[in-house]
């Protein structure tokens, strides 16, 4: 078998990545490997190096709404419209295929268990063709660009204006509902969502390289983002290290919106396994982490977004083995920016990927797809 440096050198020297961070924790034991650079003709990657990790921001919201419910701040089942006037009444697509004013009323309120379980009616269906989604696209939903959404009090308003896809609790629509979720957060609070999320994780977990922007000090760590070209296959800069991710953006997205580092997701995976613990520290239930970690929802069969896995809280959980580094149990994400992070609690591990190319085709998840099929055979009973 090869080594995990091996492996991470070989996305590099193929061209398949201009750099990457790769870690795979069991136990105790902990490999970290790291190659290529932070940036074009930049420094080497090192194992602190920033990454805008995008949808890997999804189960860091989720968390930080179970430690509210833990504290009482927040229950479940209760209707969102109590922070969030502007889903009070929504409307309804008649069909997902309808015209957006082609609505019904909705038949019961949005919960906070609905934007959780991503039931609540907003977000991305499997059709993308579908007239709603063009609204959702011009919302600024999709691949991260944080300067260029509006504040969370505008994006409301807006969002407000936009059918849900199905009724409450009746379908399965991706990302929109941890974005909901970071704004009720920080309206329940009467905080930015930053501060939530210190407060809730990222302070109690030692996650401090994760936020919203490069951390004071840290612009010489952060990385490069880059696309391939369809057409040529090569790869082209979308952002730079003192890029959209230098200042903090007028809208914390709660579902793509963070920086961070392997060690920090490291270190929130192993807070999920220890039961919401954290160096002795209790950081969620162990309720809460049993929710988040268990399949509460189902996408429809041919979703681009889940084969063979349910949904928790913020994250999928491997339901089938469909591909070598799938393990019925495994609970985590992959962030469109080229970034993966997992648990798995049948082997007491966390696997993270952090590399800088956008996941926009096959070719682009090769050097995920082989640190994830390596981890699964070293951390294998």
């Amino acid at each position: 078998m090869t080594s995990l440096q091996e492996t991470v050198d070989a996305q590099v020297e193929g061209g398949v990545v201009p750099g990457a961070v790769a870690l795979v924790a069991c136990g105790d034991e902990v490999t970290v490997a790291g190659a290529g650079v932070r940036s074009p003709g930049g420094p080497a990657m090192a194992r602190d190096s920033l990454f805008r990790i995008a949808s890997l921001t999804k189960p860091i919201t989720a968390a930080a709404t179970m430690a509210l419910v833990d504290r009482g701040r927040l229950a479940l089942d209760e209707p969102v419209a109590r922070w969030l006037p502007e889903l009070a009444e929504p409307s309804v697509l008649r069909t997902p295929s309808s015209e957006p004013d082609d609505v019904v009323p909705a038949v019961r309120p949005i919960t906070v268990r609905q934007l959780l379980t991503f039931q609540g009616g907003h977000g991305f269906p499997s059709d993308f063709t579908l007239p709603v989604v063009e609204s959702l696209f011009a919302l600024g939903q999709g691949p991260p660009q944080p300067q260029a959404v509006a504040a969370p009090d505008e994006w409301m308003a807006r969002l407000a204006d936009i059918p849900l896809l199905h009724q409450p609790g009746e379908g399965w629509t991706y990302n929109t509902g941890s974005d909901v979720l970071g704004v009720l957060l920080a309206r329940a609070e009467g905080r930015p969502l930053d501060e939530v999320l210190e407060d809730t994780v990222l302070g109690p977990v030692g996650m401090a390289d994760t936020g919203f922007a490069v951390p004071v000090g840290g612009l010489d760590r952060m990385t490069s983002s880059h696309r391939r070209d369809p057409d040529t296959g090569g790869l082209e800069l979308v952002d730079p290290p003192d890029g959209q991710w230098a200042r903090p953006p007028a809208f914390p997205s709660g579902a793509s919106g963070l920086v961070s580092t392997a060690d920090d997701w490291l270190a929130f995976g192993r807070m999920l396994l220890a039961g919401g613990t954290h160096r002795g520290r209790r950081v969620l239930s162990a309720e809460a982490v049993r929710q988040m970690t268990t399949c509460q929802a189902e996408a429809e069969p041919d979703s681009p977004f889940l084969r063979g896995q349910g949904w928790g809280f913020g994250g999928s959980v491997d339901l089938v083995r469909n591909d070598p580094w799938e393990v019925p149990g495994r609970y985590g994400w992959v962030g469109g920016t080229g970034t993966a992070g997992h648990v798995v609690p049948s082997r007491d591990a966390v696997v993270v990927w952090m590399s800088q190319v956008e996941l926009a085709g096959p070719d682009d998840a090769a050097g995920m797809a082989a640190v994830l099929t390596w981890a699964a055979e070293a951390t294998a009973p």
